[in-house]
């Protein structure tokens, strides 16, 4: 299966999904605000269709975002939803959603998502120095 990656911008997170490294890596990073939210997100989509017909024995996904905005949040959310799908599927799936230790609106987003999708789901502070 071949792995995303793409570079993260002013507008756009970066993005790697690659279930063939030595070290598997699941990971949304920066800011989201594309201009056209769908066609940036859609293949990401995609690959976790594909992903989750046949899942790694463990499934770790982080989420290192700084911004997102309301366009953006609904497609995150349907990431986790896809990661409920391969949970409820019996995949050993794991959220983890960092956050900067000051950030409470970004807390509170990672809160939030947890409580609307049944998927094990891990709050991870971080400083910055």
């Amino acid at each position: 299966m071949q792995a995303i990656k793409i570079p993260g911008s002013d507008d756009t997170p970066k993005v790697i999904l690659d279930a063939t490294a030595e070290n598997p890596l699941f990971e949304i990073s920066g800011r989201s605000l594309p201009e056209d939210v769908v066609a940036f997100y859609d293949p990401i989509l995609e690959w976790l269709d594909e992903y989750a017909q046949k899942p790694l024995k463990k499934t770790i996904f982080n989420f290192k975002l700084e911004y997102f905005n309301t366009a953006s949040s609904k497609l995150l959310l349907d990431i986790l939803l896809k990661l409920e799908d391969m949970h409820q599927d019996g995949a050993d799936v794991l959220v983890r959603w960092h956050f900067p230790d000051d950030d409470e609106d970004m807390e509170e987003a990672g809160e939030e998502y947890a409580d609307i999708v049944e998927v094990p789901f891990e709050q991870v502070s971080y400083s910055i120095d």
